[in-house]
């Protein structure tokens, strides 16, 4: 495995890329300040602007680390970001990863989660070399299942009151895929364009 860091990824309807201090804005307006997006993560809604700002200082700090992956999804239609995909989590002693997301509620339906899923595990498979994608969310939250679901993922089982979040201590439902089932469904069927940004080019957007 070799971690490559926050590398930009293109899909038919999005660009995956990194985060910017000037998202902060829209960022904040398309989910971050929203309640109905934050019930059921493990971050509170953010109460103005200058929360959002904080956080993207230190995700944009940490972009010169190889083994940082967070992507803000960019709807091409707009150039908006609308929400975001992350690594969590990561084992290298096992080669695997944890990821977790967030949208927008204004683009719930349109199937961009699974859309911008499905070009990360590709690059995280077959470009980094993790060997086990995991995913977890809320027994509560069957809209973040049915994303795994189409994502190829397998349901592992249910952890009883193994997480918090926003609604407290609650049960958590986890999800798999491993390489070697991802190569068996998905990766012949995919096109993915992606390419690695220095922090130079980040600044120059």
């Amino acid at each position: 495995m070799r971690h490559m860091g926050t590398s930009e990824l293109e899909t038919d309807r999005l660009i995956l890329r990194r985060f910017t201090m000037a998202d902060a804005p829209l960022m904040y307006r398309n989910w971050a300040s929203d309640d109905n997006v934050t019930t059921y993560l493990t971050w509170p809604t953010h109460t103005s602007v200058s929360v959002t700002r904080g956080v993207l200082e230190d995700w944009t700090a940490r972009y010169g680390e190889p083994d940082f992956y967070n992507w803000c999804i960019e709807l091409k239609e707009t150039g908006e970001p609308i929400g975001s995909l992350s690594v969590v989590s990561h084992d290298d002693a096992t080669d695997a990863a944890t990821v977790g997301w967030c949208l927008g509620a204004h683009w719930w339906g349109r199937g961009l989660m699974p859309e911008a899923g499905r070009a990360v595990l590709q690059y995280l498979f077959g470009v980094v070399g993790f060997n086990r994608i995991v995913a977890k969310h809320d027994v509560e939250n069957r809209k973040s299942g049915r994303v795994m679901q189409k994502l190829g993922m397998v349901q592992e089982g249910t952890f009883r009151k193994s997480g918090r979040n926003n609604r407290g201590i609650v049960d958590e439902v986890v999800y798999s895929i491993l390489r070697e089932d991802y190569e068996k469904t998905q990766a012949k069927d995919m096109q993915l364009t992606w390419k690695r940004k220095t922090r130079e080019e980040t600044h120059r957007r």
